[in-house]
């Protein structure tokens, strides 16, 4: 038995300090809203007005949940906490408009060892700030205090969203056709995958987040907490701009260009893809200070292409075009052949083969040539 009372303070947990972290974040909040949404911050649930959905044929939701990884050990070791949440927002709502849907609403959860308001508002704001890139309302969210679970300056993040799509424009291998142009859309850096590997370079390098780098044009850090570029507007502008032409998309996240676009091929299809870009400084100095093999790098990094879409021929210029009008540097990587699969070739004639990926019995992706 204890000389003194305990409290929930005492072990650990401040819900004053929980209280002030609401108040702080209110005004990003705020400014990631859409229309539909009912109530405000603070509910038991976040509501959102469906009516809308009654307009149309078939409405199908879709509903995509993710993190950010091992990037948020950048985010603490920097003390920068404001662009993480941008992070969770490109990985979780660009999941979904894969499909050709929508993104509609999202919410959020923190877990950290102790609420510090400053900090959990600082993650907020990037959080909504990517919904507002999104056009995606914040309608919710939680921050869980684990103290003796996770250190003071410790946390993770996760979050949740919802979008909708007709049913008969649906995006998948369904709509892929012998032909079609596959487009690469860069990536703004690393965007939120690897970094277990980035890590694993830079420690053994003995190198620190603040190293100025020359290649880079600023700190290690700065350049590894780029945000994830958000993709989700201009994707769906494309889609309704070329109306049909766009028959796949591919998020290229964890597993690399290649086994992402092949989970949303069909079977028997073969994408060849060349190495025809050149690599971000980024992904060159991951490569040679940790003399980490070709096949092990474009296998777990996105190789400056965080994005692909595979679009009807004729229309792949336009596409081009509005893509780059909309900011995001897009060129052609290859095309796709519903014939039979081609087999791979030796590894030193630089060829790489992947066949479906994550469960998924897609087609095949052939990964060809050098980069430049």
């Amino acid at each position: 038995m204890t000389d003194q009372p305990i409290t929930y303070a005492s072990a650990g947990v401040d819900v004053h300090a929980g209280d002030r972290a609401v108040e702080l974040m209110k005004e990003s909040v705020r400014r990631a809203q859409r229309p539909e949404v009912l109530g405000g911050l603070g509910g038991f649930a976040g509501m959102f007005d469906a009516s809308a959905l009654r307009g149309m044929r078939a409405p199908v939701l879709a509903t995509s949940t993710d993190g950010v990884g091992t990037k948020v050990a950048i985010a603490q070791a920097m003390d920068v906490h404001d662009t993480i949440g941008q992070d969770l927002v490109g990985m979780v709502v660009d999941d979904i408009v894969v499909s050709g849907a929508e993104p509609l609403f999202m919410t959020d959860y923190i877990a950290c060892g102790q609420v510090v308001p400053e900090r959990i508002a600082a993650i907020v704001s990037g959080i909504a700030r990517g919904c507002e890139l999104a056009g995606v309302a914040l309608v919710g969210g939680e921050t869980a205090e684990h103290p003796g679970l996770l250190d003071p300056d410790e946390y993770d993040l996760a979050g949740a969203a919802t979008g909708v799509v007709e049913r008969d424009e649906v995006l998948g291998p369904q709509r892929v056709r012998s032909g079609d142009v596959v487009l690469a859309l860069a990536s703004s850096g690393l965007h939120s995958n690897g970094y277990s590997l980035v890590r694993r370079v830079i420690a053994a390098a003995g190198w620190g987040w603040e190293r100025e780098v020359p290649e880079l044009g600023r700190t290690l850090g700065e350049e590894c907490l780029e945000p994830t570029r958000i993709y989700s507007l201009p994707l769906l502008s494309l889609i309704r701009a070329l109306d049909g032409g766009v028959h796949a998309l591919s998020h290229v996240t964890g597993g690399g260009l290649a086994a992402n676009l092949a989970r949303v091929l069909p079977a028997g299809a073969t994408a060849t893809i060349e190495r025809c870009w050149q690599l971000p400084p980024v992904f060159t100095l991951v490569r040679e200070l940790g003399r980490v093999p070709l096949a092990d790098l474009e296998q777990t990094l996105n190789m400056g292409v965080g994005f692909v879409a595979v679009v009807d021929a004729e229309l792949a210029g336009r596409a081009t075009s509005l893509l780059t009008d909309a900011g995001i540097d897009t060129w052609q990587i290859g095309t796709v052949d519903l014939g039979d699969p081609q087999p791979g070739q030796p590894d030193h004639d630089n060829v790489t083969v992947v066949q479906g990926a994550k469960g998924v019995d897609g087609g095949t992706v052939r990964v060809v040539g050098a980069y430049t």
